[in-house]
This record gives structure tokens, C-alpha cells and sequence, in this order.
């Protein structure tokens, strides 16, 4: 069911300050998972086209602004951020890319018949065990992420990403 809030310009709660210590174990889990993306050389760019995707299917502000914004950082183009939501229309995404997406679609949307086989075994084409189980990971992390955001009503708008070293 889908209802239609009135926009909000202040957020409905500070779950981080309320239980700093959930917080600190969800940043703790996010870390792990880039850790374990970067340990199975997992792109960097290709996880946050994989957080833009499940924060667009899932409807989150936040986490779109976030994740755009890092994605631009990275060097990401605004045709491909743009086109993210049509991506097996277009042809602005690799193999690899859209074994991902289609991967992390189905852990988003699991209540639409789970991951399916042949998604799993799209991914297995171009990803080995590590690579996948980090896309799996990521979805996870920020489908929570998402979750949190949407229900304390996060305001998107004030991040801004940490300069490029």
C-alpha cells in the first residue's frame, strides 16, 4: 500500500542519538561490507549504483541524495545516474553493472518471489562467490539504511561527500 506524506523539512526522530550504540553496529556492518567489497574487488563505483538502485526502489530521499552525491564524487555520470531507473533500456551499462542491479533489485524486492535462479546465476557469470556475496551484502546494508532513513524521516540535502584523496 502506498500513501503520500506531505514533504518534511525537519526529520521525525534522532535515532543515531537515541541508540548511539544500533548506530555504531549499522556503520560497523556498512564498513565490513566495504571492506569485504574492496577484499573481493568489487568497484567501488558499481556499489554505489547498486545503493542509488535499491534507495530509487525503495523510495528513500536520504539515501538517494547520499549516494548520488558519492557517485559523482567517484566520477559518475549524470546521464548514467539519470537513466539508473531504466538501466535495462539502455545500453550505458556494463555486463557487469547489470548483473549487479538485477542482483540487488531482487534482495530489495525479495517479497516479489525472492532472488530468483536465474538472476543468482547471472550474477555467477561475471561475479566469483566473494563478489557476489559483497553486491548481497551491500543491498543488505543499505535496504537498511533505507529502512532507517525513511522511518525517522532522515532530511536529505546537507550531505556532502568526503574529499577525494
Amino acid at each position: 500500500m502506498t500513501t503520500t506524506t506531505p514533504a518534511r523539512t525537519t526529520a521525525r526522530l534522532d535515532l543515531k542519538g537515541l541508540a548511539p550504540e544500533v548506530s555504531a553496529a549499522m556503520g560497523e556492518l556498512h564498513r565490513a561490507a566495504v571492506r569485504a567489497a574492496r577484499a573481493a574487488g568489487v568497484e567501488p563505483e558499481l556499489l554505489e549504483l547498486v545503493r542509488i538502485r535499491a534507495s530509487q526502489l525503495n523510495g528513500c530521499a536520504f539515501c538517494l541524495d547520499m549516494h548520488t552525491k558519492d557517485a559523482r564524487a567517484q566520477g559518475e555520470t549524470e546521464q548514467r545516474i539519470h537513466t539508473l531507473t531504466a538501466w535495462r533500456e539502455t545500453p550505458f551499462f556494463t555486463e557487469r553493472e547489470r548483473a549487479a542491479l538485477a542482483l540487488a533489485e531482487a534482495v530489495t524486492s525479495v517479497q516479489d518471489g525472492q532472488v530468483p535462479d536465474e538472476v543468482y546465476a547471472a550474477a555467477r557469470e561475471v561475479f566469483d562467490e566473494p563478489q557476489v556475496a559483497a553486491v548481497i551484502w551491500a543491498a543488505v546494508v543499505i535496504n537498511a539504511y533505507n529502512r532507517t532513513a525513511i522511518s525517522a524521516r532522515m532530511v536529505p540535502g546537507a550531505y556532502q561527500p568526503a574529499p577525494r584523496s
